[in-house]
């Protein structure tokens, strides 16, 4: 779906528990300035508060977040949500979303990170990706029926999701799955499969590539160890790729 390449960089991100924890902050903090402090009206806010538990973020971490964000709390906030859009090696389409309290200092730095591919312009190739609501769940019904469940919830499309595509999933005795949604779906879906028996491991705002260039595997490797860079930068929020 464009992060795939993440799976394989798993172990070593949850090492870094600091770096993790301080961008979920950074993310609850942007989403509550942009759009408010209640989660149940601001979809984004939801996915990252959800998100942060499950990185298991403190609650005073989160609320001192949303209130900072939201500009409830005695602190300001000086934080810039931009993005970067560009080309991996192979032509492969990026879009970087980053949150920043420098911008001065990060644009140089994506000049560098790119330096293998091509940095472009806004608008650039934002169009070759749907901008859409993303939830990945699981259930332990053995043989569910997807299309209903997608339909009930509220989503506009589904795929199967394996153990080896997300490693959250169990390897055994659960049937996985990608919900997309339009962006102001996402609390809705998400909340009406917690319900039904599902447990959630992605709920978030996204890119999904309209298409995806085929790689030899080194070409692949190439790739991902230049996306691996980027992800690095502590403003990368996310990384979206046009890489199976």
């Amino acid at each position: 779906m464009g992060r795939q390449w993440l799976h394989a960089k798993r172990a070593v991100v949850n090492n870094r528990k600091g770096q993790l924890v301080g961008k979920l902050v950074k993310e609850i903090t942007v989403a509550a300035k942009l759009g408010g402090g209640d989660l149940a009206a601001n979809a984004r806010l939801f996915a990252a508060v959800d998100k942060a538990k499950k990185a298991s973020v403190t609650r005073d971490v989160i609320e001192r977040a949303i209130h900072k964000g939201a500009g409830t709390g005695g602190e300001k906030i000086d934080i810039s949500a931009i993005t970067y859009e560009g080309y991996a090696p192979h032509k492969v389409a990026v879009v970087v979303e980053c949150y920043t309290d420098n911008v001065q200092r990060l644009a140089p730095q994506m000049r560098v990170h790119f330096k293998k591919g091509i940095l472009g312009t806004t608008g650039s190739n934002k169009f070759l990706f749907d901008h859409l609501g993303i939830v990945e769940a699981y259930t332990p019904a053995s043989a569910p029926d997807l299309e209903a469940t997608a339909i009930e919830a509220g989503a506009n499309d589904f795929a199967p999701l394996t153990h080896d595509e997300n490693d959250d999933i169990p390897a055994e005795g659960a049937q996985g799955a990608r919900f997309t949604c339009d962006l102001g779906s996402i609390h809705a879906v998400t909340v009406w499969l917690k319900a039904n028996g599902w447990t959630i491991i992605t709920s978030e705002m996204g890119y999904i590539a309209k298409s995806y260039p085929e790689l030899s595997e080194e070409h692949r490797a190439e790739v991902a160890e230049f996306l691996h860079e980027i992800e690095d930068n502590d403003d990368v929020q996310r990384v979206w790729a046009a890489l199976k």
